[in-house]
């Protein structure tokens, strides 16, 4: 017999965490973890985006094909913070959840500082645009930054959450807005400076 997608458990507005525990689908935990998920979604996007657009594009620090193979790590260790976001941490002792590592927070400050060394210095606010691939990893920044703020209330709210998962989190956006700027220095597309009304 196939695997059926639809339960009909959660019918009724309910769901459970790894571990059994039974919360409303409104509940802030069931939000980080759903966030992350769409995040990963946007990641996903953006790597087919990066793929289709790469053609013959190559550059010796760092070509799209290695920043589409550091999406897909990316999107890996997003299940490994949706995994540790959707269980009890009363029950997480006695389960085996795959765990974030100091080490991937670090591969994503080194990634950053790869672009960084081909990028042009910031002169002023730049406007997501000018690519689908660019405008993409605005978006999907913008969802890792409301991720965090949800973890953030999370803490705030004694809900605990590895502090690791906030860390690499906010590395991760900061990853997000220099790929962008990156994919957009490869693909030659002029990046959009912010010029506000005087």
């Amino acid at each position: 017999m196939a695997f059926k997608i639809y339960t009909r458990t959660g019918d009724k507005g309910r769901t459970s965490l790894i571990g059994g525990t039974k919360v409303p689908k409104s509940h802030i935990r069931i939000e980080s973890y759903g966030t992350v998920d769409e995040l990963n979604s946007y990641i996903g996007l953006l790597s087919d985006q990066l793929a289709a657009s790469a053609g013959p594009v190559s550059h010796p620090v760092l070509p799209l094909a290695g920043s589409i193979e550091t999406l897909r790590d990316i999107q890996d260790r997003l299940f490994t913070i949706g995994a540790s976001l959707a269980c009890d941490p009363e029950k997480e002792s006695k389960m085996k959840i795959p765990d974030l590592k100091e080490e991937d927070v670090k591969a994503l400050e080194e990634d950053i500082d790869r672009m960084n060394e081909v990028l042009p210095e910031m002169r002023s606010f730049i406007l997501p645009g000018g690519h689908v691939a660019v405008s993409t990893a605005h978006i999907a920044r913008c969802v890792c930054r409301r991720a965090e703020r949800i973890c953030v209330e999370m803490q705030e709210n004694q809900q605990y959450i590895e502090p690791i998962v906030l860390i690499y989190l906010n590395r991760l956006s900061d990853h997000l807005f220099t790929l962008a700027r990156y994919a957009g220095h490869l693909l030659q597309v002029p990046e959009i400076p912010w010029k506000p009304r005087v």
